[in-house]
């Protein structure tokens, strides 16, 4: 049996210069982090007791005999992928999907860690990252850039950049102290919308791709500056909530589908309160809201948001780890075909 725990992730800057379309071109970074908000994926074999094959336990059960009678997409390819079989999969998660967080990636790319585990084998953070985007993008066709697949793999506080089909990541250089008094003025919270990453992406496709381009260059330029405010000790850290006012108002202009009248008046109400700068998190839409909010204003932002769920957390540096291994011998290229 194997056990892993993925985190989830929070993205700053240069969302949206992570899609290929877009950086094979022009380049592409972005600035994230990973945080202590997980999903865990619990797989073993499956005793041959039972008139099904497979079990895959999520907000529905499937059992089944044939693999390609799979509802779950994600599941299903990553099986054909490894060649894996006969397995109970559960899934479990601290946050709800579609919900901006790179949730999607973090299930694959925990999936991918127990299966190759449990094949006895042990891939590096990079193989996690391509593979779970082949999946993602190649496999199950689903529209999106590459960020999120790579944060839930590596962790940690990072610039990745992505150029000719390819990504570096970077450990951002900042000082503990520094790190932990950004943690303390950023909060999140639930909106209650959910939604797809990929039909959010595929909306914005359809807005006029010269003028998208050009705000995308913008954003591309902050991600510099937001490196900048984080690593001098000398500029003022409240330069980083400004700077996410920035990039908030140029993504919506990206897309109709960022943003909604709801999000737009929590936002408002936020910054009346005295946040200096906030973002939704992920393609847009719905999902999860952060703010940078300076100590003394942090209970008004708590009070002018009261009908939203707050959800503390803190950065992690990890990503995805195995947390319970039970080996065993099994042969999986010689297991029959059902």
């Amino acid at each position: 049996m194997i056990i892993t725990k993925t985190p989830f992730r929070m993205s700053f800057f240069g969302g949206g210069t992570d899609m290929p379309e877009f950086f094979n071109e022009y380049g592409g970074s972005v600035i994230s982090t990973t945080f202590d908000k997980y999903c865990y994926i619990t797989v073993r074999h499956l005793p041959p007791f039972f008139d099904y094959t497979t079990e895959l336990v999520y907000s529905k059960i499937e059992r089944l005999n044939k693999l390609d009678d799979m509802v779950h997409p994600m599941v299903r390819n990553t099986m054909k992928y490894l060649k894996m079989h006969e397995l109970r999969i559960n899934y479990e998660s601290d946050l709800p999907a579609r919900s901006g967080l790179g949730t999607s990636s973090s299930f694959c790319i925990g999936l991918l860690n127990a299966f190759y585990t449990l094949k006895m084998k042990n891939p590096t953070k990079e193989q996690l990252a391509k593979d779970s985007i082949y999946i993602e993008r190649v496999m199950c066709e689903e529209s999106g850039g590459w960020q999120d697949q790579i944060a839930a793999a590596y962790g940690g506080f990072n610039r990745i950049d992505f150029k000719n089909n390819e990504f570096s990541v970077r450990p951002i250089n900042i000082n503990k102290e520094r790190k932990e008094l950004l943690n303390s003025r950023l909060l999140m919270f639930f909106t209650g919308f959910t939604r797809f990453s990929s039909e959010v992406q595929k909306t914005a496709k359809s807005e006029t791709k010269e003028e998208k381009i050009e705000i995308l260059k913008k954003m591309l330029k902050l991600v510099d500056e937001a490196e900048n405010i984080l690593v001098d000790d000398d500029r003022d850290l409240d330069d980083f909530g400004h700077l996410l006012n920035e990039t908030w108002n140029l993504k919506r202009k990206t897309s109709k589908a960022v943003s909604n009248s709801e999000i737009d008046k929590y936002y408002d109400m936020a910054i009346n309160a005295g946040a200096l700068g906030g973002k939704l998190l992920g393609a847009g839409a719905g999902g999860f809201l952060v703010f940078y909010v300076n100590e003394e204003n942090q209970e008004k932002v708590k009070e002018a948001l009261k009908n939203l769920l707050y959800v503390p957390f803190k950065f992690e540096d990890e990503g995805s780890t195995i947390v319970y291994r039970t080996d065993e011998f099994y042969d999986l290229d010689k297991c029959r075909e059902k």
